[in-house]
């Protein structure tokens, strides 16, 4: 009966996934200019910013308190607005109150809200969130951490994941017994857009290469188009050093020879799996920041977005990625002071002082690890 329920589902007309939240609050693309001007008056004038604070599933909510902890004793000048918000909570008004938040406060931190995979009616939460800000460009750094053990060194890779399109817009229907479709969309505007952020990136951080990630061999036409749009963006960037390679050779060579990347820019499911490898090479899913970047918008994670379920209420999860985040939140927010004092004390506590949790051959709980930032950051702020 539920194999029956969820074909009828599939082959009823297609609606998009977020249009039913979208068409109550609007686009909000209006608001842009006004959000930003916002961000940077705050900043101008020392004040304080109001972030949105999204619970999401398994640890986010332990590890997101952690984060106001540590913020505390940083003297960030940051003041949250919670929003319950996780798989059991998929409503339209969850999801507006959480949309109207994020246009309200320009800037948010959220765990990682899980999909129910084997429901064919229940739609991501933190794609809807992503489409529905215009959120068009993921960010997350890897680079080797001292005394982490991993497979390879030296690794200091971007990746760069178009967040809009591709396979993820969820365009699925059975359109007869036995028979998806799955649509993945590309458009000239946005792989010209991600590729034009990519090698600005590049260009504003020092670095000297940017590599574009498709599969046109095969997905001639898709992948074709956005590997078009990455090489004439790339000649308005003579410095830059571009080539391509093909997803499953790219996905090889990350593994075998991760020092070759610099900066990678890729449609929508090859950022997803490629990022969870370049994590995979310096530690795992709890050592890495990501970010969310929009014209007016953003909003900072976990660079894996894992919900880590299987740790919730067992204080052994890693809450350096969510702690990175929340550094990389205040940079976004000109907090650099605040932002540089933590992300060290981070970096003393996890390579220094060796206070590591047992996904990264340590023994320390997670509330220890906490601890130990904060005894780190104390005598730093003390005068301030």
């Amino acid at each position: 009966m539920a194999a029956l329920t969820g074909r009828l589902l599939l082959k009823q007309k297609y609606i998009h996934p977020t249009s039913k939240f979208l068409s109550l609050i609007g686009t909000g693309q209006h608001q842009n200019n006004f959000s930003t001007s916002r961000q940077n008056q705050a900043a101008q004038y020392g004040g304080r910013h109001t972030v949105t604070l999204m619970t999401g599933d398994g640890v986010g909510p332990e590890l997101l308190g952690h984060v106001q902890e540590v913020f505390r004793y940083a003297g960030a000048p940051i003041d949250f607005e919670k929003i319950e918000i996780n798989s059991s909570t998929n409503s339209t008004e969850v999801m507006k109150n959480a949309m109207l938040s994020v246009r309200r406060n320009g800037v948010a931190i959220k765990g990682n809200i899980e999909t129910k995979f084997d429901d064919p009616t229940f739609k991501s939460m933190n794609v809807a969130l992503r489409t529905g800000l215009n959120l068009y460009a993921s960010v997350v750094c890897c680079k080797s951490i001292p005394n982490i053990h991993s497979r390879q060194k030296n690794v200091d890779i971007v990746l760069i994941r178009e967040n809009t399109e591709g396979e993820y817009r969820q365009l699925e229907y059975e359109s007869v017994d036995g028979v998806v479709e799955s649509l993945k969309i590309i458009t000239s505007e946005r792989s010209t857009r991600i590729a034009e952020y990519a090698f600005d990136f590049a260009v504003k951080h020092g670095r000297k290469k940017v590599t574009a990630i498709h599969k046109a061999n095969i997905m001639k036409l898709g992948d074709g188009l956005f590997l078009e749009c990455c090489r004439k963006v790339s000649k308005k960037y003579p410095d830059i050093e571009f080539n391509d390679l093909i997803i499953d050779n790219a996905s090889m060579q990350m593994v075998s020879r991760p020092d070759q990347f610099d900066v990678l820019v890729m449609p929508n499911l090859y950022g997803n799996i490629l990022s969870n490898i370049a994590v995979g090479l310096i530690g795992g899913a709890g050592l890495v920041p990501g970010m969310n970047i929009g014209n007016g918008y953003a909003v900072f994670e976990t660079g894996t977005r894992n919900s880590g379920r299987s740790l919730t209420g067992k204080n052994i999860a890693n809450p350096v990625g969510m702690l990175l985040a929340g550094c990389d939140m205040l940079d976004y927010l000109s907090h650099h002071r605040h932002a540089t004092v933590i992300r060290e004390s981070v970096q003393s506590v996890l390579s220094d002082k060796m206070i590591q949790t047992p996904d990264v051959g340590g023994q320390a709980t997670t509330a220890e690890v906490v601890q130990a930032v904060i005894d780190d950051i104390k005598p730093k702020t003390k005068s301030w």
